[in-house]
């Protein structure tokens, strides 16, 4: 039996173990490749998206030609969170929304900086306690500013 990755030129030295020996199908799995930039060293992310795409195109057709096919008026109509549809869709709406929503985010992906310093605080030491004071202290600056602009007011 030829081997596959011999004869594309691809085995490495980490091909060479037990595991491979008994199970050859793991060669394909972990795709055991050098790690040099040639258009080889990516024969694995390739083949990984291409089973993701066509994984996902086999579910999709397979559930569109599978699945059932009853249209009814009501299953053809908008979904609005089970709400009634009522009036235009196209109302202009308060920015105060958006700049909340905007805001949520701004404030949550900063608190998202404090766990590296949560897991790493003994060996930052005092400049990285440092650190995380001025980040801190920059954090409650802006929550100060939205503040004093009123960002938060809901009133109209």
């Amino acid at each position: 039996m030829i081997d596959l990755f011999a004869v594309l030129g691809i085995w490495s030295t980490f091909a060479t173990g037990i595991l491979e020996k008994k199970f050859p199908i793991m060669n394909l799995l972990f795709l055991a490749v050098d790690t040099s930039k040639s258009a080889e060293s990516f024969l694995p992310i390739v083949l990984q998206l291409l089973i993701a795409i066509g994984f996902v195109a086999i579910m999709m057709t397979a559930s569109h030609l599978l699945g059932p096919k009853r249209r009814t008026k009501d299953k053809l109509i908008n979904f609005e969170s089970g709400i009634p549809a009522i009036g235009n869709a196209r109302q202009p709406m308060a920015v105060k929304y958006f700049l909340v929503a905007i805001l949520f985010v701004l404030f949550d992906v900063e608190v998202i900086f404090f766990y590296p310093y949560a897991v790493n605080f003994r060996e930052l030491g005092t400049s990285g306690f440092l650190a995380v004071l001025m980040f801190v202290s920059f954090f409650f600056c802006g929550f100060y500013y939205i503040i004093k602009k009123g960002a938060l007011k809901w009133e109209d």
